[in-house]
Protein backbone atom coordinates (compact mmCIF):
# COMPACT_ATOMS: atom_id res chain seq x y z
CA UNK A 1 0.00 0.00 0.00
CA UNK A 2 1.61 3.41 -0.52
CA UNK A 3 0.55 5.83 1.86
CA UNK A 4 -1.91 8.61 1.30
CA UNK A 5 -0.55 11.99 3.32
CA UNK A 6 -3.09 14.01 5.30
CA UNK A 7 -2.64 17.79 4.88
CA UNK A 8 -1.00 17.94 8.11
CA UNK A 9 1.56 15.41 7.08
CA UNK A 10 2.24 17.42 3.70
CA UNK A 11 2.33 20.15 5.65
CA UNK A 12 5.08 19.17 7.89
CA UNK A 13 7.21 17.32 4.61
CA UNK A 14 7.15 21.01 3.46
CA UNK A 15 9.23 21.88 5.93
CA UNK A 16 11.52 18.57 6.06
CA UNK A 17 11.93 19.12 1.90
CA UNK A 18 13.06 22.97 2.29
CA UNK A 19 15.39 22.11 5.11
CA UNK A 20 16.77 19.54 3.05
CA UNK A 21 16.92 21.46 -0.24
CA UNK A 22 19.01 24.92 2.18
CA UNK A 23 21.46 22.17 3.52
CA UNK A 24 21.88 20.69 -0.44
CA UNK A 25 22.60 24.43 -0.53
CA UNK A 26 24.71 25.21 1.54
CA UNK A 27 26.62 22.14 0.38
CA UNK A 28 26.92 22.44 -3.42
CA UNK A 29 28.29 26.18 -3.17
CA UNK A 30 31.23 24.65 -1.12
CA UNK A 31 32.25 22.08 -3.76
CA UNK A 32 35.57 23.40 -4.62
CA UNK A 33 39.09 22.52 -5.31
CA UNK A 34 40.68 21.17 -2.49
CA UNK A 35 37.61 20.98 0.08
CA UNK A 36 37.62 17.27 1.33
CA UNK A 37 34.50 15.41 1.24
CA UNK A 38 35.05 14.66 4.91
CA UNK A 39 34.64 18.96 5.13
CA UNK A 40 31.31 19.06 3.11
CA UNK A 41 29.32 16.14 5.11
CA UNK A 42 30.92 18.51 8.29
CA UNK A 43 29.37 21.80 6.61
CA UNK A 44 26.02 19.75 5.86
CA UNK A 45 25.83 18.49 9.71
CA UNK A 46 26.29 22.09 10.88
CA UNK A 47 23.51 23.90 8.89
CA UNK A 48 21.12 20.58 10.03
CA UNK A 49 22.05 21.76 13.69
CA UNK A 50 21.61 25.25 12.75
CA UNK A 51 18.18 24.43 11.47
CA UNK A 52 16.98 22.28 14.21
CA UNK A 53 16.87 18.92 12.29
CA UNK A 54 19.11 16.29 12.07
CA UNK A 55 20.49 13.96 9.51
CA UNK A 56 18.05 11.20 8.29
CA UNK A 57 21.30 9.12 6.89
CA UNK A 58 23.45 8.37 9.81
CA UNK A 59 23.19 5.58 11.80
CA UNK A 60 20.60 4.49 8.82
CA UNK A 61 21.46 0.76 8.27
CA UNK A 62 24.60 1.47 9.68
CA UNK A 63 25.78 4.19 7.60
CA UNK A 64 28.25 6.29 9.33
CA UNK A 65 27.85 9.83 7.73
CA UNK A 66 25.59 12.63 7.55
CA UNK A 67 25.15 12.87 3.78
CA UNK A 68 26.39 10.83 0.76
CA UNK A 69 29.56 12.99 -1.99
CA UNK A 70 29.90 10.34 -4.82
CA UNK A 71 32.50 11.38 -7.07
CA UNK A 72 33.17 10.73 -10.79
CA UNK A 73 32.52 7.25 -11.29
CA UNK A 74 30.87 6.96 -8.01
CA UNK A 75 27.38 6.44 -8.58
CA UNK A 76 25.73 7.03 -5.23
CA UNK A 77 26.27 6.49 -1.29
CA UNK A 78 30.04 7.91 -1.13
CA UNK A 79 30.84 8.06 2.03
CA UNK A 80 32.56 11.24 3.38
CA UNK A 81 36.44 11.03 4.28
CA UNK A 82 39.80 12.37 3.33
CA UNK A 83 39.29 12.70 -0.43
CA UNK A 84 39.86 16.00 -2.08
CA UNK A 85 38.24 17.85 -4.68
CA UNK A 86 39.73 18.56 -8.03
CA UNK A 87 39.41 20.69 -11.01
CA UNK A 88 37.65 18.15 -13.48
CA UNK A 89 35.55 16.57 -11.16
CA UNK A 90 31.97 15.33 -11.29
CA UNK A 91 30.84 15.71 -7.62
CA UNK A 92 27.37 13.96 -6.37
CA UNK A 93 25.80 14.75 -3.30
CA UNK A 94 22.58 13.55 -1.73
CA UNK A 95 21.20 15.35 1.35
CA UNK A 96 18.76 13.85 4.01
CA UNK A 97 16.88 15.47 7.05
CA UNK A 98 14.63 14.57 9.50
CA UNK A 99 12.37 17.41 10.97
CA UNK A 100 9.22 17.17 13.45
CA UNK A 101 9.26 13.71 12.84
CA UNK A 102 9.20 13.65 8.72
CA UNK A 103 12.45 13.29 5.90
CA UNK A 104 12.94 15.40 3.71
CA UNK A 105 15.83 13.93 0.59
CA UNK A 106 16.81 15.68 -2.08
CA UNK A 107 20.32 15.66 -4.75
CA UNK A 108 21.91 17.47 -7.19
CA UNK A 109 25.71 17.07 -9.07
CA UNK A 110 27.81 19.57 -9.58
CA UNK A 111 31.33 20.09 -12.09
CA UNK A 112 34.08 21.38 -10.72
CA UNK A 113 36.21 23.08 -13.33
CA UNK A 114 35.19 20.71 -15.59
CA UNK A 115 35.78 21.64 -19.64
CA UNK A 116 35.04 18.44 -20.95
CA UNK A 117 31.61 18.61 -23.34
CA UNK A 118 30.42 14.97 -22.37
CA UNK A 119 30.26 15.75 -18.98
CA UNK A 120 28.35 19.07 -19.32
CA UNK A 121 25.66 16.73 -21.13
CA UNK A 122 25.29 14.35 -18.16
CA UNK A 123 24.54 16.28 -16.01
CA UNK A 124 22.37 18.37 -18.19
CA UNK A 125 20.71 14.90 -19.35
CA UNK A 126 20.51 13.64 -15.72
CA UNK A 127 18.67 17.46 -14.92
CA UNK A 128 16.29 16.51 -18.04
CA UNK A 129 15.60 12.93 -16.64
CA UNK A 130 13.90 14.38 -13.30
CA UNK A 131 12.13 16.95 -14.96
CA UNK A 132 10.62 15.02 -17.28
CA UNK A 133 9.99 12.78 -14.07
CA UNK A 134 8.36 15.40 -12.65
CA UNK A 135 6.04 16.25 -15.68
CA UNK A 136 4.37 12.79 -15.92
CA UNK A 137 3.22 13.04 -12.10
CA UNK A 138 -0.61 13.68 -11.66
CA UNK A 139 -3.47 11.85 -10.51
CA UNK A 140 -4.77 9.62 -12.47
CA UNK A 141 -1.50 8.62 -14.28
CA UNK A 142 0.61 5.39 -13.14
CA UNK A 143 3.80 5.37 -11.77
CA UNK A 144 5.30 3.47 -14.63
CA UNK A 145 4.90 6.88 -16.95
CA UNK A 146 7.32 8.39 -14.51
CA UNK A 147 9.54 5.70 -14.83
CA UNK A 148 9.30 5.53 -18.49
CA UNK A 149 9.85 9.26 -19.09
CA UNK A 150 12.53 9.41 -16.85
CA UNK A 151 14.22 6.34 -19.37
CA UNK A 152 12.98 8.24 -22.34
CA UNK A 153 15.05 11.67 -21.68
CA UNK A 154 18.22 9.81 -20.38
CA UNK A 155 18.58 7.83 -23.56
CA UNK A 156 17.40 10.41 -25.29
CA UNK A 157 20.80 12.05 -24.01
CA UNK A 158 22.61 9.15 -24.24
CA UNK A 159 23.18 7.99 -20.97
CA UNK A 160 22.39 4.47 -19.36
CA UNK A 161 20.01 4.12 -16.53
CA UNK A 162 20.78 2.40 -13.40
CA UNK A 163 18.56 0.14 -12.75
CA UNK A 164 20.10 -1.86 -9.32
CA UNK A 165 18.84 1.33 -7.25
CA UNK A 166 15.48 3.23 -7.27
CA UNK A 167 13.51 6.19 -6.33
CA UNK A 168 11.08 5.54 -3.30
CA UNK A 169 8.38 6.66 -1.20
CA UNK A 170 9.14 8.77 1.61
CA UNK A 171 7.03 10.52 4.94
CA UNK A 172 7.85 9.61 8.38
CA UNK A 173 10.25 7.06 7.28
CA UNK A 174 13.62 7.50 4.90
CA UNK A 175 12.16 5.04 2.50
CA UNK A 176 8.67 3.77 2.15
CA UNK A 177 6.22 2.56 -1.09
CA UNK A 178 6.41 2.96 -3.40
CA UNK A 179 9.98 1.91 -5.43
CA UNK A 180 10.10 4.39 -8.24
CA UNK A 181 12.34 2.98 -11.17
CA UNK A 182 13.84 5.15 -13.61
CA UNK A 183 13.08 2.35 -15.82
CA UNK A 184 9.92 1.04 -17.49
CA UNK A 185 6.90 0.81 -20.02
CA UNK A 186 4.24 3.26 -19.24
CA UNK A 187 0.65 2.59 -18.32
CA UNK A 188 1.71 0.11 -15.83
CA UNK A 189 1.68 -0.08 -11.59
CA UNK A 190 -0.55 1.97 -9.88
CA UNK A 191 -2.22 4.82 -10.02
CA UNK A 192 -1.16 8.28 -8.76
CA UNK A 193 -3.47 9.78 -5.96
CA UNK A 194 -3.55 12.75 -4.60
CA UNK A 195 -1.57 12.71 -1.19
CA UNK A 196 1.25 10.45 -2.21
CA UNK A 197 4.74 11.67 -1.86
CA UNK A 198 7.91 10.52 -3.12
CA UNK A 199 11.35 11.02 -4.67
CA UNK A 200 11.91 10.65 -8.23
CA UNK A 201 16.39 10.44 -8.56
CA UNK A 202 17.54 9.60 -12.05
CA UNK A 203 20.68 7.68 -11.36
CA UNK A 204 22.99 8.18 -15.07
CA UNK A 205 25.84 6.65 -16.41
CA UNK A 206 28.14 8.29 -18.95
CA UNK A 207 29.16 4.62 -20.56
CA UNK A 208 27.26 1.08 -19.29
CA UNK A 209 24.22 1.41 -16.75
CA UNK A 210 26.17 -1.80 -14.65
CA UNK A 211 26.95 -0.95 -11.27
CA UNK A 212 29.28 -2.82 -8.14
CA UNK A 213 29.36 -2.19 -4.29
CA UNK A 214 32.93 -1.33 -3.16
CA UNK A 215 34.51 -3.05 -0.14
CA UNK A 216 33.03 -0.21 2.30
CA UNK A 217 29.53 -1.87 1.33
CA UNK A 218 27.90 1.56 0.75
CA UNK A 219 30.04 3.16 -1.95
CA UNK A 220 28.05 2.45 -5.66
CA UNK A 221 30.46 2.70 -8.75
CA UNK A 222 29.96 2.45 -11.93
CA UNK A 223 31.43 -0.67 -13.18
CA UNK A 224 33.64 0.74 -16.34
CA UNK A 225 34.70 3.45 -14.46
CA UNK A 226 33.20 6.17 -16.32
CA UNK A 227 31.75 8.88 -14.61
CA UNK A 228 28.13 9.39 -13.64
CA UNK A 229 25.02 11.65 -12.27
CA UNK A 230 22.62 11.87 -9.48
CA UNK A 231 19.90 14.23 -8.99
CA UNK A 232 16.88 13.99 -6.86
CA UNK A 233 13.65 16.33 -6.20
CA UNK A 234 10.94 15.42 -3.83
CA UNK A 235 7.27 15.45 -5.14
CA UNK A 236 3.85 15.14 -4.35
CA UNK A 237 0.71 14.34 -6.23
CA UNK A 238 -1.64 17.10 -6.02
CA UNK A 239 -5.27 17.59 -7.05
CA UNK A 240 -3.84 20.03 -9.40
CA UNK A 241 -0.82 17.50 -10.97
CA UNK A 242 2.33 17.95 -8.55
CA UNK A 243 3.91 19.91 -6.20
CA UNK A 244 8.09 19.98 -5.89
CA UNK A 245 8.80 19.97 -2.26
CA UNK A 246 12.53 20.18 -2.51
CA UNK A 247 12.80 23.45 -5.17
CA UNK A 248 13.98 26.49 -3.34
Amino acid sequence: MIPIKSDSDLAGMRDSARLAAEVLRCVTQAVAPGVSTAELDQLAEKAMVERGAESAFRNYRGYPAAICVSVNEEVIHGIPGPRRIAIGDVVSVDVGVRYRGYCGDTAATVLVGVTDQALFELVDTAQRALAAGIAAVAPGRHLSDVSHAVEQAARAGGCSVVRDFVGHGIGHELHEEPAVPNYGRPGKGPLLQAGMVFCIEPMLNRGDAAVRVMPDKWTVVARDGRPSAHCEHMVAVVPAGVEVLTRI
